[in-house]
C-alpha cells in the first residue's frame, strides 16, 4: 500500500489508524504534515504526568517517536518497506505541568535505507522549548530481517 502524499488524506486518516493505541490514549492529534515536516499536538493530562505533576519525559519521547515514525511513512510503499525506529535520544530542557504540547518534526536526512528526524517539543501556550530529540528510522524491506 503506497502511503499518500496528500495532506487532507493524512489529516482524515490519522485518528482512524491509531484507534486503540497509545496515540489515542494520550490524545495525540495530527495538526499538519508535508514532505519534510510534521506537527502533532497533545494535552498534558494525568495520563501524561509523572508523580510530581510534570509532563513525563518518557511521554515526550513517545511523542517524538510518534512524530518521526508517522512521518517516515510519507510516500512509502508499505507493501515493500516498513519504517522501524532504531535510535532515539532526547534532551529535556524545561518542564511543564499543564496545557498542550506541540511536537514539530523536520527531516534531517532522508536516504534509501534510513530517515533521520529532529523533533522539537514546545509548550503550546508559552512557545517555550521543552524537549529536543533525534529519531532514526530504518526502512526494513518486507520479508527481510
Amino acid at each position: 500500500m503506497q502511503m499518500p502524499t496528500d495532506k487532507q488524506q493524512w489529516l482524515q486518516g490519522f485518528d482512524r489508524i491509531h484507534q486503540g493505541t497509545a496515540v489515542e490514549y494520550l490524545g495525540i492529534k495530527l495538526m499538519d504534515i508535508s514532505e519534510d515536516r510534521i506537527e502533532l499536538c497533545m494535552p498534558i493530562t494525568d495520563r501524561a504526568r509523572q508523580p510530581y505533576g510534570l509532563l513525563h519525559g518518557g511521554i515526550s519521547m513517545t511523542l517524538a517517536e510518534t512524530a518521526a515514525s508517522v512521518h517516515a511513512t510519507w510516500g512509502i510503499d508499505l507493501a515493500k518497506l516498513q519504517p522501524v525506529g532504531i535510535e532515539i535520544n532526547g534532551s529535556h530542557l524545561r518542564s511543564a505541568s499543564e496545557g498542550d504540547v506541540r511536537a514539530v518534526g523536520t527531516v534531517v536526512r532522508r536516504g534509501r535505507a534510513m530517515i533521520v528526524h529532529r523533533i522539537e517539543i514546545f509548550q503550546q501556550e508559552t512557545g517555550k522549548l521543552l524537549c529536543t530529540a533525534r529519531v532514526t528510522n530504518y526502512y526494513k524491506p518486507i520479508g527481510g530481517s
